[in-house]
C-alpha cells in the first residue's frame, strides 16, 4: 500500500543529489552524471519505502524520458547544423564581418541585443547560442574580450529572446499549465523581462567598456581575419542562409523540421561553395567541423559541431529527465511543498513560494521543461483561491524555470552552452546578469504587489493532469 511521503523522505533525495553535485564541481571535477545518478537512487529508495513497486518506479522514469524525446532530436540536429554551417563559410563570415566592423566600446552590449533579436525572431535559445552566439566567441576572443564575459552576454540575450518569443515551447507551455493565454503571458512578461535586459545591457556596457579600454589587440585580429580568409571563400551572400532560417521560424513552420532543412542547406552549400566533398560533409554532420586555418585561435573555435558533439548534453538530459519523473510520479515535491502552500497567505508570500520552489526543482534536475511544469501544477489553484491572476504565476515559473536554471551549473541550458561556446559554465554565470535580474525583478513586484493582477474565480478548477519531464528545444 502506498502512503504519502514524508517531509524528511521528501528531502532525502534533493540533499543527496546537491551534495553530489556540490563534491562533484568542487572536489571530483566529474560533472553531473554520477550526481544525477545517485539522486536517481536516493529517489527509488524514498519510493520503494513509500510502497511503490519497482515496474512503477520504471514507468516513471520511462514517462519522463518520453517527454525529452523532441527535445532529443533537436539537439541532434543543432549539432549538424553548427558543423554544416561552419563548414560553409556561414559562421565564419559571420565573424568575418563582425570582426571587421564591430567597435570594441560597444560590442559586449551589442552582443546581448544582436541575440536577444535574434533568439526573438527563432523562438530558441539554444540555436541562437550555437550559431550567431558562437560567431560572437570567436569575435570577442579576437578583440580580447574575456571568454566568460562574452558567453554570459550572449546567454542573456538568447534566454531574453526565448522568453518573450511566442515560437518558444517553454513560453507556451507556462501558460497552458497557469492555464492562462500565450499573450496575455507574454505582454504581463514584458513588466520583467525589458527592466532586467535593460539594466543586464546597462551592465555590459560599463563592463565592456573598462574591458576595452586596454584589451582591443588589432595585430590578433589581423590574423584572426588571415585564417579565416585562407580557410573560407567569404561573401555576403553567405548570409542569407540564417536570414532564410529566421523567415521559416516567422512561418512557424515545426521546429525539427526547419532545422533538419537548414543543416542540409549549410552541407551542400558546403559542397558547392567551400568544394568540400559529399564524404567530408557527411562527416562533418557527424563528428563536426575540424580546422586547419594555421591559426590557433580559429582552430580552437571552429572545431565543434557534429551530432556527435551533443552526445553528453543528451545523455545529461536522459538521466535528468528520468530523475524528473520519479520526483513527481512519488509525489516527492508535492510532499515537500504541500506545508508551505497551506500557510501562504499573502500574494508576496505566494510569489516568493513559487520562485523558490521552481529553483528547487531546477537544482534539483537541471531540466526546464520540469522546472515550469510541477510548480504551476501546484501553485495553480492556490492563485486562483487567492484571486491572484495565474499568468502572476507562468511568469514567475518563466523567471526562475526558463531563465534562471541558466545559474545551475549542471542544469542542460548551462551544460549545453558550455560545451557549444568552450567555456566553462563557472566562468560565464557570474556574467548572466539578466538571469540574475529577471528573479529578483519578480520577487520585489511580489513583495510591493506592484504589476500582480488579480481576478475573479468563480469556479474551483481541476488541475490539469501532464506528467513533467524534458527541456524546451531552447
Amino acid at each position: 500500500m502506498k502512503r504519502q511521503v514524508s517531509i524528511g523522505l521528501a528531502l532525502l533525495p534533493i540533499f543527496a543529489l546537491i551534495a553530489a553535485g556540490a563534491a562533484s564541481i568542487s572536489i571530483w571535477k566529474a560533472g553531473m552524471f554520477i550526481p544525477l545518478i545517485i539522486g536517481i537512487i536516493f529517489t527509488v529508495l524514498v519510493g520503494v519505502i513509500s510502497g511503490y513497486k519497482w515496474s512503477e518506479l520504471q514507468d516513471m522514469m520511462v514517462n519522463g524520458v518520453a517527454k525529452a524525446l523532441p527535445a532529443i532530436f533537436i539537439l541532434l540536429v543543432i549539432g549538424m547544423i553548427v558543423g554544416t554551417w561552419i563548414a560553409s563559410g556561414v559562421i565564419p563570415t559571420m565573424i568575418y564581418y563582425g570582426l571587421s566592423f564591430i567597435h570594441p566600446s560597444f560590442f559586449v552590449p551589442a552582443v546581448a541585443v544582436v541575440t536577444g533579436i535574434i533568439a526573438i525572431t527563432l523562438g530558441s535559445s539554444f540555436t541562437s547560442i550555437a550559431t550567431i552566439g558562437l560567431a560572437f566567441m570567436v569575435i570577442g576572443e579576437g578583440m580580447g574580450f574575456s571568454p566568460g564575459l562574452i558567453a554570459g552576454a550572449v546567454i542573456s540575450g538568447a534566454f531574453f529572446g526565448d522568453k518573450l518569443s511566442p515560437l518558444s515551447d517553454t513560453t507556451n507551455i507556462a501558460p497552458a499549465m497557469a492555464e492562462t493565454d500565450l499573450f496575455s503571458h507574454v505582454r504581463h512578461m514584458l513588466w520583467d523581462t525589458i527592466p532586467a535586459f535593460a539594466i543586464a545591457v546597462a551592465l555590459y556596457a560599463l563592463v565592456g567598456t573598462r574591458t576595452a579600454e586596454g584589451a582591443v589587440d588589432t595585430a590578433n585580429i589581423d590574423m584572426i581575419l588571415k585564417g579565416i580568409q585562407h580557410s573560407f571563400l567569404i561573401h555576403p551572400l553567405l548570409l542569407l542562409l540564417p536570414i532564410f532560417t529566421i523567415f521559416l521560424m516567422i512561418k512557424k513552420l515545426p521546429a525539427l523540421p526547419t532545422l533538419l532543412l537548414v543543416g542540409i542547406i549549410g552541407g551542400v552549400i558546403s559542397i558547392v561553395v567551400q568544394g568540400d566533398t559529399i564524404t567530408s560533409m557527411i562527416n562533418t554532420m557527424t563528428n563536426g567541423f575540424h580546422a586547419e586555418s594555421g591559426v590557433k585561435a580559429v582552430d580552437s573555435l571552429l572545431n565543434r559541431g557534429g551530432l556527435v558533439s551533443m552526445l553528453n548534453t543528451i545523455g545529461l538530459l536522459t538521466i535528468a529527465t528520468a530523475l524528473g519523473g520519479l520526483l513527481e510520479g512519488t509525489n516527492i515535491f508535492h510532499a515537500l511543498v504541500r506545508p508551505i502552500v497551506a500557510k501562504i497567505k499573502t500574494p508576496g508570500s505566494l510569489i516568493a513560494t513559487t520562485l523558490a520552489s521552481t529553483f528547487l526543482v531546477a537544482f534539483a534536475s537541471g531540466a526546464q521543461f520540469l522546472a515550469i511544469i510541477l510548480p504551476t501544477r501546484t501553485f495553480v489553484q492556490t492563485y486562483k483561491d487567492m484571486n491572484i491572476d495565474t499568468k502572476n504565476l507562468s511568469r514567475c515559473v518563466e523567471a526562475a524555470g526558463t531563465v534562471g536554471i541558466t545559474l545551475v551549473p549542471w542544469g542542460v541550458p548551462a551544460v549545453f552552452a558550455a560545451n557549444m561556446l568552450g567555456v566553462s559554465a563557472e566562468q560565464f554565470i557570474p556574467y548572466i546578469f539578466f538571469a540574475f535580474l529577471v528573479p529578483l525583478i519578480n520577487l520585489l513586484y511580489g513583495l510591493t504587489g506592484w504589476t500582480i493582477v488579480k481576478k475573479e474565480y468563480s469556479v474551483r478548477s481541476v488541475q490539469v493532469n501532464v506528467t513533467a519531464g524534458g527541456i524546451g528545444h531552447e
